[in-house]
């Protein structure tokens, strides 16, 4: 017969029904707080950054750029040489000590109007980004996150500017100053005609996030919509914007560089990249090697600009990060 249990004896467990118990000091809290950081969603940015610096591509593209952006910002660090010095004994001179690259026609130093010529063309480009950007933002944020007659007449507007070839626009407007030239004047013309594709990508992105929960709430809270446009959907729509506007200014480089080569763009006085190229036209069967040097110079500061764009749009992808 069992025995008789007294009143608040403690229970021995059965064979095979052990129980243990742990101390509450044997479990950190630690190791609590690890876990829940670790399941801690990451965000957007953050795990972007994780795959950017998976990705040779993004070092090698950070790297053609940091060159450009260093030679454009202080190219007297990279020679005392004024490029605007030249003289015809030197013409078509070869390469020697603190003329690496020898001399054009005219006897200019080619390694120093290489170093200074960055400064005009990463100027155009970075300059006409940001335009296009504040502009074609602008608008196709309006057009997406009020819809409406707003979204009718803009996007009418936005297809106007789509119709008008960009490259060719460009010229033809260009071509019409001939006496007020200059780096303000080719970032101007590009802008006007460089917006619609920023305007468009951002109007698709805004009326993919403005219906969103976080957006809604920002509204019951009393934000207004200007507020909640500026301060919720264009940071949360900024991915596509990012990833168009790094490829873009690779090609606003390019064009300027062609405008300067048809004797349109830059007025001689600066140094760029596309006036030495067209200078060089004249020399190519005796010194092919004379345009080699700004050529390969805007084809690796364009190429680093696509090549990054290209990174920062996988990185960015949620399907290309699966």
């Amino acid at each position: 017969m069992p025995d008789t249990l007294q009143p608040g004896a403690p229970v021995a467990p059965r064979p095979g029904q052990e129980r243990f118990v742990s101390d509450i000091d044997e479990t950190g809290l630690g190791a609590v707080d690890a876990v829940a950081d670790e399941s801690a969603p990451a965000s957007m940015w953050g795990e972007a950054w994780k795959q950017l610096r998976r990705r040779p591509l993004f070092w090698i593209a950070a790297l053609l750029i940091l060159a450009a952006v260093a030679l454009a910002v202080a190219p007297g660090l990279f020679t005392s040489t004024d490029p605007r010095f030249c003289e015809l004994s030197n013409s078509l001179a070869p390469a020697s000590a603190g003329h690496p690259f020898g001399f054009d026609k005219q006897g200019c130093d080619i390694y120093a109007r290489t170093v200074y010529g960055a400064r005009a063309s990463v100027s155009v480009g970075v300059l006409t980004t940001l335009l296009v950007v504040a502009v074609g933002s602008m608008i196709g944020a309006i057009a997406g996150f009020f819809g409406g007659w707003f979204d009718a007449l803009l996007s009418r507007i936005t297809d106007i500017f789509f119709a008008v070839p960009f490259m060719l626009a460009a010229i033809v407007v260009m071509s019409m100053f001939k006496t007020h030239r200059s780096v303000f004047t080719v970032v101007l013309v590009l802008g006007i005609f460089g917006w619609p594709q920023i305007a468009r990508i951002t109007r698709g992105a805004v009326m993919a996030v403005k219906n969103d929960e976080f957006v809604i709430a920002s509204t019951a809270l009393g934000a207004g919509r200007w507020a909640t446009m500026f301060r919720h959907i264009l940071p949360n729509a900024a991915a596509p914007i990012i990833v168009t506007a790094t490829v873009s200014l690779g090609s606003y480089i390019v064009t300027e560089a062609t405008m300067s080569f048809l004797g349109i763009g830059l007025p001689a006085t600066i140094v760029s990249w596309g006036a030495d190229i067209s200078a060089a036209q004249s020399s190519l069967r005796s010194a092919p090697g004379i345009l080699f040097y700004p050529a390969g110079a805007l084809a690796l500061t364009v190429l680093g600009f696509i090549m990054m764009g290209d990174v920062v749009r996988d990185a960015l992808d949620p399907k290309a990060r699966k």
